[in-house]
């Protein structure tokens, strides 16, 4: 028997037939600013409450809103050894984010920046052509916003342009898993997806 997030350690599906595309929904959560994507759409949720209290609140909900209908979500998870004074809330975020799909039966899987990353670009650690050195902050978000406008025509602007970025790869990544790839992805890419801990995929199919 199995439970609703049992994990699938199956390589992804072969391309689908055609029919209807379940609705997977990207999300890189975060205390002020989650980005949120669908196929062909991001948006984004803005906390902008006085107290941490009040702050997730409105993440979760604003977050629920995009999720409401999902058949399953992809979202990002912790990026293992690097610490900061918000952690802690984050890590709390993102847990009830996942406990809030858990209670509505809907499927998820979490995967890490590297594994993003990867997927977008073909590297955990893409360097800068002209210095060789390995790019970091502004630049490495923006290289990975760069490869989401290249490979799926989604440019995404504002203030949440990176985050509205990191949720559509994370998004494109269940529906590759799925069957469903939105773009030709190299095997260079493509290998980013057999290190995630997948759900059962009949738990997303049978929806």
């Amino acid at each position: 028997m199995t439970t609703l997030f049992d994990l699938d350690t199956t390589t992804p599906a072969a391309p689908a037939a055609a029919g209807t595309i379940p609705k997977v929904i990207g999300l890189d959560v975060a205390m002020g600013i989650s980005g949120v994507a669908g196929e062909g759409w991001t948006d984004y949720v803005k906390a902008k409450g006085q107290s941490q209290h009040s702050r997730f609140e409105q993440q979760l909900v604003g977050i629920a809103d995009h999720t409401r209908h999902a058949d399953f979500a992809v979202i990002e998870g912790a990026a293992y050894g690097h610490n900061n004074q918000g952690a802690d809330a984050l890590a709390a975020m993102r847990w009830m984010v996942r406990h809030d799909l858990w209670k509505r039966r809907i499927p998820y899987a979490v995967v890490t920046p590297g594994q993003r990353m990867i997927y977008a670009v073909g590297t955990a650690a893409p360097v800068d052509p002209d210095t060789g050195q390995r790019l970091k902050g502004v630049a490495l978000k923006a290289i990975l916003r760069q490869a989401v406008a290249d490979t799926y025509g989604i440019t995404t602007e504002g203030e949440a342009k990176y985050d509205q970025a990191d949720a559509y790869i994370l998004m494109a990544m269940g529906l590759h898993w799925l069957g469903y790839p939105l773009a030709v992805v190299p095997d260079t890419h493509r290998r980013a997806l057999d290190s995630v801990r997948w759900p059962e995929r009949e738990q997303v199919t049978a929806r």
